[in-house]
Order: C-alpha cells, then structure tokens, then sequence
C-alpha cells in the first residue's frame, strides 16, 4: 500500500502532462463552437430556413447524393438526441414526472 501512496503524485502528474493538449485543443474549439449566436447571425439563420423551407417545397432533396442524405439524417437524429436527453435531465428521470 504505501509503494501506491509512493507512486501516486508521479501518476498524477503524468495524467496532468497528459491532459494538457487535449484539454488546449478543447478550449480553442469551445471558444469558438459554444458561443451564442450574435444579434448579426440571426437573419443568417432565417434565410437558411427560408431556403430550407423552400428547397422542401420544391422538391429539391430528391437530388441529393447518398452521402448528402446519410450525413442530413445523422445530423436529425443527433439533434433528436439533444432533445430526448434534454427532456430526460430536466425531468430527473427517464421516465415520467413527479406529479
């Protein structure tokens, strides 16, 4: 026991050299991805949704590629996911409600 009480501060400072890079790497991309939007990106979003909604009317997601159409899809059931989690913490259990 007291050779892993010996050996734990060298562990502990190896796993903190480690994570270091990865934990660099992380906070580049958190600066950039998990900001809210800005009060200029908004009337991006619209007009990507109005053109969604259009592309829709028209008939145009019959002309995408398999990879085009695996990749939206992947995308929807990510976003489902988001949702169906969301709803799972915010009630505190997977099924139900307290009443």
């Amino acid at each position: 026991m007291s050779q892993l009480a010996a050996r734990l501060p060298i562990i502990a400072k190896g796993l903190v050299e480690a994570s270091k890079p990865k934990l660099a790497t992380f906070v580049k991309y958190a600066k950039v991805e998990l900001v809210p939007p800005t009060p200029a990106e908004i009337p991006q979003a619209l007009q990507g949704f109005g053109q969604l909604i259009k592309s829709t009317a028209t008939f145009r997601w019959r002309k995408l590629t398999v990879k085009e159409a695996w990749l939206n899809t992947i995308v929807g059931v990510e976003v489902a996911m988001w949702f169906f989690i969301g709803e799972c913490i915010g009630k505190g259990r997977i099924v139900g409600y307290k009443v």
